[in-house]
């Protein structure tokens, strides 16, 4: 439950812990806290104030443990939760969205216009990690058989890397002459970069996909990014048993240290009856769309340290050069989109639940 106006609930799977605001809105004298299987009240003095759960959440009051207040923070409490268990497959929606003999039209996601128009690919494939031509060399005892191939696809080929998908240019013009970076024509927004004279890489934060008998539909921009890149985190972290991923652009820095550290929480953002005149919620009213009373959104729990002029260097170092560290790929300009996202949920959550040693702590949803 949030501290200003809006409550939020921060649940995991297991064991949710609950923050009740108090310097906000309550006096400072709470007399009871009340818990039942669909709601939490708190009664303060002649007022009673409460937050509701979602249809399908439930808590088990007989669990409660834990209750104290700290300053700034308000009351905490831990208790166990029931909900419906989640979807099985929460993959990355680009895999299991594109099928081979079907048109598909391609949009710039911050504007929406046209990119590719009534494309139909043969073959969807998907691509090897970026650093296979080392691991072949690891592996051959003779000089690297592949060295000189080089995967393109043909005109009616998608090829799917990580953070990218892969076409053959065509006919299409949305090159730049300067250098070989991808713009949108209306919205000069970098979408991709050229590989060869007739290969374009694009990013999957940059561009929507969809049927040709569809229609754009416009999601903001902070929504489709942090749903994008958690999506990506879920997938790679159940494919290649990884959890800490470097964030790099296109100009080959990292700008971002992620550490996955669960995918099973569940957010849950609830009116109820606290009266607030400034109400600040964890995606401010460009991050998510308005739900109700009552929003529930999955999502993952990830650290993160940024290093941005030289912040950590030493342990972006570090990580570099660490085998079990999955490096992702995004424009420059998209990193500094995601780590000002990260920044604001992080400073939405109360401050007793920011920082995991030096690591900073966000939710993010998908």
């Amino acid at each position: 439950l949030s501290a200003e106006g809006k409550h939020r609930l921060v649940l995991s799977e297991v064991t949710p812990l609950l923050s009740v605001p108090s310097e906000a809105s309550l006096s400072p004298a709470v007399d009871d806290v009340s818990v039942s299987a669909a709601r939490l009240s708190v009664r303060s003095g002649g007022s009673c104030q409460a937050a509701a759960l979602p249809a399908g959440v439930s808590l088990e009051p007989s669990s409660c443990r834990g209750l104290r207040r700290l300053s700034g923070d308000g009351l905490h409490l831990r208790m166990r939760l029931r909900r419906p268990p989640p979807a099985a497959d929460l993959g990355f929606t680009l895999r299991e969205s594109l099928k081979p003999q079907k048109n598909y039209v391609l949009y710039c996601q911050s504007c929406g216009d046209i990119i590719v128009k009534d494309r139909k690919f043969r073959r969807v494939l998907p691509l090897p990690s970026e650093n296979w031509s080392a691991l072949v060399e690891e592996w051959c005892c003779h000089p690297n058989p592949f060295a000189r191939s080089t995967l393109h696809p043909q005109h009616d080929d998608c090829f799917l890397g990580d953070t990218f998908f892969v076409l053959n240019s065509g006919n299409e013009s949305h090159k730049s002459k300067e250098n070989t970076r991808v713009i949108c024509k209306r919205c000069k927004t970098m979408l991709g970069e050229t590989v060869s004279s007739d290969t374009i890489k694009y990013y999957v934060t940059e561009v929507i996909i969809q049927p040709s008998e569809g229609s754009f539909s416009a999601t903001p921009r902070s929504h489709f990014l942090q749903s994008t890149v958690a999506q990506c985190l879920l997938e790679l972290s159940s494919a290649k048993s990884t959890f800490r991923f470097t964030i790099k652009g296109d100009d080959g820095k990292i700008y971002i240290l992620v550490w996955l550290l669960n995918s099973d929480t569940l957010l849950v953002e609830s009116l109820g009856s606290f009266s607030s005149h400034s109400v600040f919620t964890l995606f401010g009213d460009i991050f998510m769309p308005s739900s109700g009373p009552v929003g529930t959104w999955d999502a993952v729990k990830v650290l993160y340290q940024p290093c941005v002029r030289s912040r950590n260097k030493d342990l972006a170092d570090a990580w570099e050069n660490d085998i079990g560290v999955h490096p992702l790929k995004f424009p420059s300009e998209t990193c500094l989109e995601l780590l000002l996202i990260l920044g604001l949920s992080t400073a939405s959550l109360p401050p007793s639940l920011r920082c995991v040693n030096s690591f900073q702590v966000r939710n993010s949803c998908y």
